[in-house]
């Protein structure tokens, strides 16, 4: 199993900046990919960035890196917009085709 824990959310004014991170334990050798996703008020959850892809509504504005040595990945957003404001959730794919989700960090972008 791996487990997922998502940090770094918070109340943002619009223009502002918030790094998100995801540490990941447990068989984090059986992690095939990381990647975030958001789900904004009654909205489906979708994919905002991976480390080969970025939702067009966010291109230019986030960047996904990944520390391996810390088993971390981040989510660097900056320019952030109201269109923005969700719970943030960092989502692995292991080698085995499984699916691990953290418990999510909200993000609000409101002045």
């Amino acid at each position: 199993q791996v487990q997922l824990v998502e940090s770094g959310g918070g109340l943002v004014q619009p223009g502002g900046s918030l790094r998100l991170s995801c540490a990941a334990s447990g068989s984090t050798s059986s992690i095939n990919a990381i990647d975030w996703y958001r789900q904004a008020p009654g909205k489906q959850r979708e994919l905002v960035a991976s480390i080969t892809h970025y939702a067009g509504t966010v291109k230019g504005r986030f960047c996904i890196t990944r520390d391996n040595a810390k088993n971390t990945v981040y989510l660097q957003m900056n320019c952030l917009k109201p269109e923005d404001t969700g719970v943030y959730f960092c989502h692995v794919r292991d080698v085995f085709g499984r699916e691990h989700w953290g418990q999510g960090t909200q993000v609000t972008v409101s002045s």
